[in-house]
């Protein structure tokens, strides 16, 4: 049966570009070569060496990660990449072969490598629903999520870019906790690691509270206020075909004032081809606008990016990431009935991926 990984690429995303660029996953422990390792207890004293200092959990819990990355996972499985260089992303691909370890890498990081089939589109997280971001927001390095389906929903998404959902799916509040540690427990287990309140699972499940209650025409209602916060008079099209144009936007007291501005908004969550891009082109120039903006709820393609790049002194894309950002920003200046669907509070809250 197949399954699903999630392998990341350093704290920071630092192996990211390299793995896809090589099509390899990596993982970062420089603990020399494993390949002649026949067990988990093989492992388990190549850690208990190399980490003398550190407690009984901590080094049985990064033996069971590299274990599983040394022979569990197994050609045809999915590993999914979540994307530190661009957040609101995973990458997903096929594993391709076994375990290798390059001793001439200069990198350290990257010495530990299994081959990796990547898709070349990533994947935006506003077509994940919520239930299953939350089993992939787990912080380990390697794990193998299977809560809520994960396995099935998973490959769904590889082969059809969208998640199929759950019936049976656990809610955050309802999850199962994790179990207590202790000496004789087995803490080097990687299935369904207990997920923590990191920055990126508060932003995907606003996200995801984003695609529940704002889909289709009301995401443009939401643009166009975070706009006029932003200080712009809009005006917002009806529903239905718009010739491109979803929002004219401008500055003082008409809204006719520098810059003046075109918006599309894109709600689907798949992302948008390059025609969409030109035809916002063709747009500003029949509207005599300065700039234009397209909301791609799902992102755009590398052919869209590629054309956006071209023109970016008067073009700005905005994929739901962006406008995550833009609410943050300008949430406290929104309408007040805006505000009530989209009911907010400010916390603080440790960043366990930084510790």
């Amino acid at each position: 049966m197949t399954k699903v990984w999630v392998v990341r690429a350093g704290r920071g995303g630092e192996q990211e570009q390299a793995n896809l660029g090589q099509n390899v996953a990596t993982i970062g422990w420089n603990v020399g070569d494993l390949t002649q390792v026949e067990s988990r207890e093989d492992v388990r004293e190549i850690i208990d060496a190399a980490f003398p200092d550190d407690s009984f959990g901590r080094r049985a819990n990064i033996t069971g990660q590299i274990w599983a990355f040394r022979s569990q996972i197994q050609q045809g499985d999915i590993v999914v990449m979540p994307s530190k260089l661009r957040t609101g992303y995973l990458y997903l691909g096929t594993c391709g072969g076994t375990y290798t370890y390059t001793a001439d890498e200069l990198n350290a990081g990257r010495r530990h490598q299994i081959p990796v089939i990547w898709q070349q589109e990533p994947v935006s997280k506003s077509v994940i629903k919520d239930d299953l971001l939350y089993s992939l927001n787990a912080i380990m390095t390697v794990f193998n999520p299977t809560r809520n389906n994960a396995a099935e929903r998973v490959l769904h998404l590889f082969e059809h870019g969208k998640d199929p959902g759950s019936n049976d799916a656990l809610k955050p509040a309802a999850s199962q906790p994790a179990p207590k540690l202790s000496a004789s427990s087995t803490t080097d287990q990687v299935i369904d690691p207990d997920p923590t309140p990191t920055l990126d699972a508060i932003r995907d499940r606003i996200r995801t509270h984003l695609v529940e209650n704002f889909g289709d025409h009301k995401l443009t209602w939401l643009v166009a206020d975070i706009l006029e916060a932003l200080g712009y008079q809009c005006e917002v099209s009806s529903p239905g075909p718009d010739g491109g144009v979803d929002i004219l936007a401008g500055r003082g007291p008409l809204g006719l004032d520098s810059p003046t501005l075109i918006v599309e908004v894109k709600s689907e969550p798949s992302p948008v081809d390059v025609k969409v891009v030109r035809g916002l082109h063709s747009a500003m120039t029949q509207h005599r606008a300065d700039q234009s903006l397209l909301v791609a709820w799902g992102g755009v393609t590398k052919p869209a990016h590629r054309e956006f790049l071209r023109d970016r002194t008067s073009f700005r894309v905005w994929d739901s990431e962006e406008l995550l950002n833009r609410l943050f920003a300008t949430y406290d200046r929104l309408p007040a009935n805006t505000r009530a669907r989209i009911p907010l509070k400010r916390a603080w809250v440790l960043d366990e991926e930084t510790q």
